[in-house]
């Protein structure tokens, strides 16, 4: 580059991949719960698992974020998708995998 002449981009126009966070509420023996990790896992996505069985107030929150009592339920990036029904709902629907590799 000489003397005068602008600076080149050298960077390609690649979209940034996002990883989303994927948290979990779930307890020890919930089909459901197994069910929708292992979809997640299929999709390779390790979600964060909040044992609501081991940690009692994680339950208060759980409610108080999904207005649900019931397990699993899972966020991805803060975002409620609901339960494990939900979860492969979105998957039928093909918005799933869309929701786990948000690209900015």
């Amino acid at each position: 580059m000489g003397k005068g002449e602008p600076a080149r981009n050298t960077q390609k126009d690649e979209k940034m991949t996002h990883t989303p966070v994927v948290e979990m509420y779930a307890r020890a023996g919930c089909p459901y719960c197994a069910r929708a990790e292992a979809l997640l896992r299929q999709k390779n996505v390790t979600p964060k698992i909040i044992r609501i069985d081991l940690e009692p107030d994680q339950r208060d929150e759980m409610v108080a974020r999904s207005g649900r009592t019931t397990v699993p339920q899972i966020f991805i990036d803060g975002a409620h998708v609901g339960g494990c029904d939900d979860l492969y709902q979105l998957d039928r629907e093909g918005k799933l995998d869309a929701m786990l590799r948000a690209e900015h």
